[in-house]
């Protein structure tokens, strides 16, 4: 690093506080200085003395301290920093970020900052999926605070799943890499997704219809929006909270969607096919409620348009991005998609496995051969394929 870089590091409420000590450990390490602030809660689960031992500084836990020569350390600890890292970020404390709730110093100097905002979430994975966290989340990109995490994995209280806050190592990595500055991979670019089912009306009450949860396109969204893309989201139906910033249309039949999609591709630089469009739908839905009898009921099917192969038709199409969710012979089949449908790339995964999951395993393939991501959380699953795209583009 050329020069010492100034680090707040804020800790909230939670088990995971005592990963601060190591993630203190290796800031100081890489000559960061670390000024530690803790909220009350934070007191109850590592001790301000530990902090200070290992930053080698006061830390501060009181909105006001006679130590600060104007009294106002919301503003001179603010003043001084290069970021702001938040590590854990409790969801009571991120709930006070959105609604820019001062009612304490850590909520206060984040408010009164005039640097970057990194927050590392960790809390009970019931608490993350929550739709308000959801909301929260969403809306902290949207105000242009950078999110790191969570992972999955067992958690203190004994369930598995989304919620655990990073390692310290990965967020070393992280709060490097905003340091260094380095522009946004997807800055300027315009992402068009597609994500979750679609369904196909049979008469009014039925529908055919698949297990798709449009995770995996929700992630790709989210993690678009985070490298500086400007995200279109076309979904199916689904349970999940659309990414505050992306422009999202919802739509029901695969007809709908790619409705959709071509209305929007003109002038986008990307174009991912994640949904899981249905290939058939019935030749004549019925107007009324079939009936039901002990008859044998023959249902005619016809092919759905291929949205992802009519956009890479297009004379001047985006950059195309498959999804292929095999049973079997993974590679097999996805290789013979891409090529099928004159696509760069195309990410594979074993349907069976993926299909709601919040963890998944990712293999991409393109001209130069098969990358696998290795099992994780979508939202770090979507960042190694967005990472992968826009080194692609860019060379």
């Amino acid at each position: 690093m050329q020069s010492i870089k100034h680090l707040v590091l804020g800790i909230t409420g939670g088990i995971a506080a005592y990963k601060a000590a190591e993630l203190t450990r290796l800031f100081v390490k890489q000559g960061i200085s670390v000024q530690v602030v803790m909220t009350e809660a934070a007191c109850q689960f590592i001790t301000p003395v530990t902090m200070q031992a290992l930053s080698g500084k006061q830390v501060y836990t009181q909105m006001w301290d006679a130590g600060i020569a104007n009294g106002m350390p919301h503003i001179e600890l603010s003043r001084e920093a290069d970021a702001i890292l938040v590590a854990p970020a409790s969801a009571d404390f991120m709930a006070k970020l959105v609604q820019g709730k001062a009612d304490d110093l850590l909520s206060t100097l984040c408010l009164a900052r005039d640097c970057p905002l990194l927050v590392a979430p960790a809390m009970n994975k019931q608490m993350w999926e929550h739709p308000a966290t959801q909301r929260n989340a969403q809306q902290l990109i949207a105000d242009g605070v950078t999110l790191l995490g969570p992972d999955s994995g067992v958690q203190a209280c004994g369930e598995t799943g989304m919620g655990r806050m990073l390692e310290p190592e990965a967020l070393l990595a992280d709060l490097l890499a905003t340091f260094q500055q380095q522009p946004l991979p997807l800055a300027g670019k315009r992402v068009l997704i597609t994500a979750g089912p679609t369904v196909e009306q049979i008469d009014p009450v039925r529908a055919i219809t698949n297990f798709s949860s449009g995770k995996m396109g929700y992630s790709i969204a989210e993690a678009a929006l985070e490298m500086g893309a400007e995200v279109t989201l076309v979904s199916g139906p689904t349970a999940l909270q659309a990414p505050a910033a992306a422009k999202t249309i919802s739509v029901k039949s695969a007809q709908e969607m790619l409705n959709a999609v071509m209305a929007h591709v003109n002038n986008q630089d990307i174009f991912i096919g994640v949904a899981a469009v249905a290939d058939y739908r019935p030749a004549s839905p019925s107007d009324q409620k079939i009936k039901k009898s002990d008859s044998t009921l023959n249902i005619e099917l016809v092919p759905n348009e291929d949205i992802l192969a009519k956009v890479a038709a297009l004379p001047k199409p985006p950059f195309c991005v498959g999804f292929a969710a095999e049973s079997e012979n993974l590679l097999e089949y996805a290789e013979q998609k891409r090529k099928r449908k004159n696509i760069p790339l195309i990410a594979a995964n074993i349907a069976t496995e993926a299909l709601g999951a919040d963890e998944s395993t990712l293999t991409l393939l393109d001209n130069t051969g098969s990358h696998v991501l290795a099992k994780t959380s979508k939202l770090k699953l979507a960042r190694g394929l967005l990472s992968h795209i826009a080194k692609m583009i860019n060379n």
